[in-house]
């Protein structure tokens, strides 16, 4: 990599520091959960388009959606800037700090832009937690022209080539007929029994899983009142699995639990995806490897490869963009005690010293990586060649 290079992008990261830490800090304070994170999506857009790139909003007929583009070069850079937030318990998964340090790889590569012959392209991907965002972006041709993507999620700890779990969210409604449950129990079709058998199989069914998968859930709706035999009941189940192949064979041993509810109760049931399926992480090897280049060279400790191999970090839309494009998902170490993502202590640590530390480092991580992915011949034309045999018709070129 170029000093030149490495120098002008550190510097460009040092300048907007404050900016940068402070639009974490703001999307931090003010959560908003999937497909409504209107002041979020807006807060970065507004950012990068008063710094000169060119912006779209609504993309991919999504509301809080937006790409936020410059330069003109043929290899497009595709940065993911996650910001929805988890109900209750904020942003304890830590996307802002995964916008900003997108937002700020985008700055820092703005200037040498026409240099390396880039196009940065800021891609906001709303409702990544539940709602699948990226899947819906790709599907509709927002990476079409992507010829490699990245991002960065804090973490505990610093997993380059991160590995994910594939994942499908479904609801399952049961529906059976109300009655009094004293004066006369014998007329009803109880929905909530339902919902017990299918969780009671689900939970002796654990035992015989393929190492991988795993199931959670929840009851959405149990009934009303005690003294009414419920008649309509709802739960919802996350299904995750080490690979999309996989995940199927789980979906459907979990579909035949949800039909025996149905089966011992009398009642009738409907199984509904809540969102797009998600594929494991893919990572490209290449991209990781000069990731990890730049992380060791600021000075942070990823875990070994082997390491690596051993941990998951649960689910995400970003191993869909892996199976589609070259593309890496790193984690970033931030300090946060004993919590891990999903807990309320790790919504704190994001809003921290070291989380703002990681907004910086981060974005600086991404652009090394950029450029040294643009300045090495070889991998340039690796990049650019599978952009073009994704462009081309099926069947061969026009």
């Amino acid at each position: 990599m170029s000093t030149e290079f490495k120098i002008s992008t550190r510097s460009s990261v040092e300048r907007y520091s404050t900016v940068l830490t402070d639009l974490s800090r703001s999307i931090h304070a003010e959560p908003e959960i999937a497909f409504q994170e209107h002041r979020s999506a807006e807060k970065v857009a507004t950012l990068l388009a008063g710094e000169g790139f060119e912006v779209e909003r609504g993309v991919a007929d999504l509301d809080t959606a937006f790409t936020a583009t410059y330069g003109s070069g043929e290899l497009v850079l595709g940065l993911c800037a996650e910001y929805d937030a988890l109900p209750e318990i904020g942003h304890a998964c830590g996307h802002n700090v995964i916008a900003a340090s997108s937002a700020g790889a985008a700055l820092a590569l703005r200037d040498l832009a026409d240099e390396l012959g880039i196009t940065v392209k800021v891609i906001g991907t709303p409702a990544e937690e539940v709602g699948g965002g990226k899947v819906l972006m790709l599907e509709r041709g927002v990476f079409d022209d992507v010829a490699f993507s990245m991002m960065v999620h804090p973490a505990p700890y610093e997993a380059i080539a991160a590995r994910s779990l594939a994942i499908t969210d479904v609801e399952v409604h049961y529906t059976g007929r109300s009655s009094h449950a004293a004066a006369a129990p014998h007329l009803g079709v109880n929905a909530a029994d339902a919902i017990t058998v299918a969780q009671v199989a689900i939970g002796l069914v654990r035992q015989h899983l393929e190492p991988g998968q795993m199931v959670s859930g929840i009851v959405l709706n149990g009934g009303t009142v005690p003294n009414i035999v419920p008649a309509r009941t709802s739960a919802m189940f996350d299904l995750r699995a080490e690979n999309l192949e996989s995940l199927q064979r789980l979906e459907n041993r979990i579909g035949d639990c949800f039909h025996a509810g149905a089966l011992a109760t009398g009642c009738t049931h409907e199984v509904v995806k809540v969102s797009p399926i998600y594929a494991e992480l893919t990572p490209d090897q290449w991209l990781a490897d000069a990731y990890r280049q730049a992380a060791v060279a600021l000075g942070r400790r990823p875990l070994s490869p082997e390491r690596e191999l051993r941990e998951k970090i649960g689910s995400t839309d970003m191993g869909n963009v892996t199976r589609v494009l070259p593309a890496i998902h790193p984690t970033i170490a931030i300090d946060c005690g004993d919590a891990v993502n999903h807990q309320i202590e790790f919504a704190t640590a994001c809003a921290s010293a070291s989380a703002d530390q990681a907004v910086l480092e981060g974005a600086l991580a991404m652009a090394w990586t950029t450029i040294t992915a643009a300045t090495d011949p070889d991998q340039r034309a690796r990049l650019l060649a599978a952009a073009a045999d994704r462009a081309a018709p099926l069947g061969g070129t026009a």
